[in-house]
């Protein structure tokens, strides 16, 4: 039998979501919609995508909606990806001038078959947005360029606010959670970014659930503090579909708690640790915690 033909075991009281709808719901989809644009919101079937919504914060899924690497986690599609569409930098940014966000998170599937692995495109839509919406602070939330430093400088000198990169997992479980990703490779992007930017807020995320032991979480708190990672995003893995690998664990409340209260101790200035965290939620708050004169961050009264 194959894993992912296992079956992910009955879940507990505290995983239960409700669908996401109402008015701000309708009107997103229908911008994107309406402009040929995708959001990870909805392609990994984000449990927090109305709650986000809702408060001015969206992410955008950039270089179309199919993936070139196959992911055990992800519901995203694998296969052959189209080509670079050279308008889509100017459809998201009118999206978030239309939608009024005040932090947008761009991303995208993973595109080994670009040179710069999509370096650029994420440059073009950060410009975009600096040209027709300051006020609107940029995450990017990136795939590892395969280790290429000429890409991730291409997209530090477009001036993202927060930069993102999810090592996802701990390093045992790579080759059946990430096979073709490597995670000194992720840590070194993380790395090369805090090298090159100082003032920089750096973040990523790891899901638990999949097997993965307590010492292993440790680890990987020190490994990213050890290269300079400001936010850490810790969420339960939700198995998205029957093809996705099977849930091993459902972590309780008080386990997340304990992660949290373990990233604090090691140093991390904000950490979100819960069942529904992904590495989008409460974006926004994080950035006008730690940065509150970043560039392009609007003051509030």
């Amino acid at each position: 039998m194959s894993e992912t033909s296992r079956s992910s075991p009955p879940k507990p009281p505290w995983i239960r979501v409700r669908l996401p709808h109402g008015p701000v719901v309708d009107r997103v989809r229908g911008q994107l919609r309406g402009r040929a644009l995708h959001t990870v919101c909805e392609e990994a079937l984000c449990p927090n995508r109305g709650e986000c919504w809702g408060g001015g914060t969206a992410t955008f899924l950039i270089l179309g909606d199919i993936c070139t690497r196959h992911c055990g986690f992800c519901a995203v599609r694998g296969g052959a990806a189209a080509p670079v569409d050279p308008q889509e930098s100017i459809r998201v940014a009118e999206a978030v001038e239309a939608l009024g966000l005040e932090h947008v998170v761009i991303t995208s599937v993973t595109r080994d078959d670009l040179p710069d692995g999509g370096a650029s495109a994420f440059a073009r839509v950060m410009e975009a947005l600096h040209a027709h919406v300051p006020a609107c602070t940029v995450e990017i939330l990136t795939p590892d360029f395969q280790g290429n430093g000429v890409a991730l400088r291409r997209v530090l000198e477009a001036r993202p606010d927060v930069l993102a990169h999810n090592l996802e997992t701990v390093r045992s479980l790579y080759p059946r959670v990430r096979p073709q990703a490597d995670y000194d490779r992720s840590l070194a992007l993380l790395r090369g970014a805090r090298q090159r930017d100082s003032e920089l807020v750096i973040k990523s995320g790891i899901m638990v659930g999949l097997g993965e032991e307590w010492e292993e979480i440790l680890h990987v708190l020190r490994d990213l503090r050890s290269v300079g990672c400001d936010v850490l995003t810790v969420g339960q893995y939700l198995r998205p579909t029957p093809a996705q690998l099977p849930v091993v664990r459902y972590v309780e409340p008080e386990v997340f708690e304990r992660i949290r209260l373990a990233a604090v101790e090691a140093g991390f200035p904000w950490v979100e640790s819960g069942p529904f965290v992904r590495s989008s939620y409460h974006a926004e708050t994080a950035l006008r915690s730690l940065r509150p004169r970043a560039p392009h961050l609007p003051e509030r009264c």
